[in-house]
């Protein structure tokens, strides 16, 4: 068994302990000690890094009674050693933590929407809502969290039986029966939990919402707190910043710039399309007149810039057409785009063609024996050689 420091001392940064078990996980070494500050992968929370005596821990694993440190290097049992935790990694992971318990008690006190579940990513947390929750609620939520932040409360943890638990005012049923630890959040909060928290909500610094989406009938929320907040910060006011200056507008109009932009740039590819359908005519008289006759037929082959699928699929369309004629045409950019078109009086299977150029070349695409197209990772050049060599 082992003794867990962080359950009672959260802010344990180095401690001393002893190696009882050595042993090795999916291939790498491994120990067990008689008592850790590592807090192991659990509860929506990750696990800590950090070193025991010479070896660096690179993963923590909750084991029932005991905890897994993975170390880069063996450690033999009976040795001492010293521990010590990467506490600006453990500052954050406790400043995520210890926000999420308010932001959820938040939702449940204005909107009763409770949380089911918990997730801490590397730059982003989120909470999983029961239900679907409105920008107004959020806010609302965000706001009285940020409050009780600023209030600068005591954070405390304490020990009860599930007896005890049944007639305290738990924000959700504990998962588990048994000894409960329970943090409280002053006047605030109060859950079973076993993940290591800050003693004070001064020390979460701020809770930022970066957005909100529909998730299994209810509402995901993502946020940061404290010094990822800050970062977020950072990252969203270098993007805005770069984005007015680029258009020319003031931090309220972007997104109506943006929106007009996109409408102008779908505009224009639907411009684009109709003037190289158009375009794809003439292109296809052109390689008509410069590929010669053999047998009285046409095997037209060519690598073609500036014009996508639906130009290239209009050209080689126009040129199957023409009867006596194969086409297979090639965009120059990469991946390549590919088509492939028969006329009526021509046997060639198409689309036999271009399944063996996605083996060859790997991609995706299909069609009918008369015409198909695809996607192709080789180069244009190369793709072209394979092309002459399979229709000879």
């Amino acid at each position: 068994m082992t003794l867990r420091i962080y359950y009672t001392d959260p802010a344990c940064r180095e401690f001393d302990a002893v190696v009882t078990a050595a042993a090795t996980h999916e291939g790498r070494p491994a120990v067990i000690l008689d008592r850790t500050a590592f807090y192991p992968t659990s509860g929506g929370q990750p696990f800590d890094v950090g070193a025991l005596g010479p070896a660096r821990v690179v993963d923590v694993i909750d084991a029932d009674d005991a905890v897994v440190h993975v170390v880069d290097a063996p450690l033999s049992a009976g040795t001492a050693v010293r521990g010590s935790i990467d506490w600006d990694r453990r500052f954050d992971h406790m400043q995520q933590h210890t926000g999420q318990h308010v932001l959820s008690a938040a939702f449940d006190r204005l909107a009763s929407n409770r949380t089911v579940s918990f997730h801490m990513g590397a730059e982003l947390s989120s909470i999983d809502l029961e239900r679907e929750s409105s920008w107004s609620e959020i806010d609302a939520a965000v706001e009285a969290a940020n409050r009780v932040i600023w209030e600068d409360r005591p954070v405390s943890i304490r020990f009860v039986s599930d007896t005890e638990a049944e007639g305290l005012p738990l924000r959700k049923p504990p998962a588990r029966g048994g000894t409960l630890r329970l943090i409280e959040v002053a006047g605030f909060d109060l859950s079973a939990c076993g993940g290591t928290h800050v003693s004070r909500t001064g020390a979460i610094g701020l809770i930022a919402v970066t957005s909100a989406e529909k998730f299994k009938g209810g509402s995901r929320i993502s946020f940061a707190c404290g010094g990822r907040a800050l970062r977020v910060f950072r990252n969203y006011r270098d993007a805005v910043g770069g984005s007015v200056r680029v258009l020319s507008v003031l931090p309220g109009e972007l997104p109506a710039a943006v929106e007009k932009l996109q409408t102008e740039a779908k505009e224009l590819r639907k411009s684009q399309s109709r003037l190289q359908e158009q375009l794809a005519g003439h292109e296809a008289e052109r390689l008509l007149v410069a590929t010669p006759e053999r047998d009285g037929r046409r095997v037209v082959t060519e690598v073609i810039s500036g014009f996508e699928a639906q130009g290239l699929k209009a050209m080689a369309s126009a040129l199957a057409a023409r009867g006596r004629t194969v086409a297979a045409l090639v965009s120059a950019s990469s991946p390549a785009l590919v088509v492939i078109a028969r006329s009526a009086d021509e046997t060639v299977d198409a689309n036999a063609v271009l399944r063996q150029l996605i083996a060859q070349f790997g991609g995706k695409g299909g069609g009918k024996p008369d015409l198909a197209q695809g996607g192709l990772n080789g180069e244009p050049a190369a793709i072209l050689a394979a092309i002459r060599e399979l229709l000879g």
